[in-house]
């Protein structure tokens, strides 16, 4: 199995990078795992409703150009459902049983995803209604992705 994230902007934080290579380590037991960085669009604080779907749209084609056919593809949204570990294990499970091996999570930038993402995803996944920085967004994400096949694979995990 293939596991990838896209994800916009760089990661400078060091002791995020710390963390996501920790899950990246585990997650070797599993699947083989990806973590993609495509640029950000540059843009000044105040814009307007059309110079946002600009930037996104601009960045939707990035992300985009790094998603294959074959992917399932889950876009983090925060319109998207909300889902728990369990649910989320068994999502990837119940894909993978019906033939998926590619799995693609895609990770906005500051303004969201643009529509053509969006519709290309097959589900819009929410990890609540809070917002969360992006940077952060993949920690947290890794993790859960780590925490599904333990789940996945029966064994144990915090809780």
């Amino acid at each position: 199995m293939k596991i990838k994230i896209i994800a916009v902007g760089k990661l400078k934080e060091k002791y995020l990078k710390q963390g996501i290579a920790e899950y990246q380590k585990r997650l070797g037991s599993y699947c083989k795992f990806e973590l993609i960085e495509v640029a950000d669009e540059k843009a000044p604080e105040a814009l307007s409703d059309a110079e946002m779907s600009q930037v996104k749209d601009k960045e939707g084609e990035r992300i985009l150009a790094k998603v294959h056919d074959s992917d399932y593809v889950y876009a983090l949204a925060i319109q998207g459902d909300e889902i728990t570990s369990e649910s989320f294990a068994e999502s990837i499970d119940k894909m993978s049983t019906q033939g998926k091996s590619n799995f693609t999570f895609i990770i906005g930038g500051s303004l969201g995803l643009s529509k053509a993402v969006l519709r290309r995803s097959n589900r819009q996944i929410s990890f609540g209604r809070l917002t969360y920085p992006h940077q952060l967004m993949r920690l947290i994400l890794t993790e859960q992705i780590y925490r599904c096949f333990r789940i996945i694979k029966g064994e144990p995990y915090h809780k």
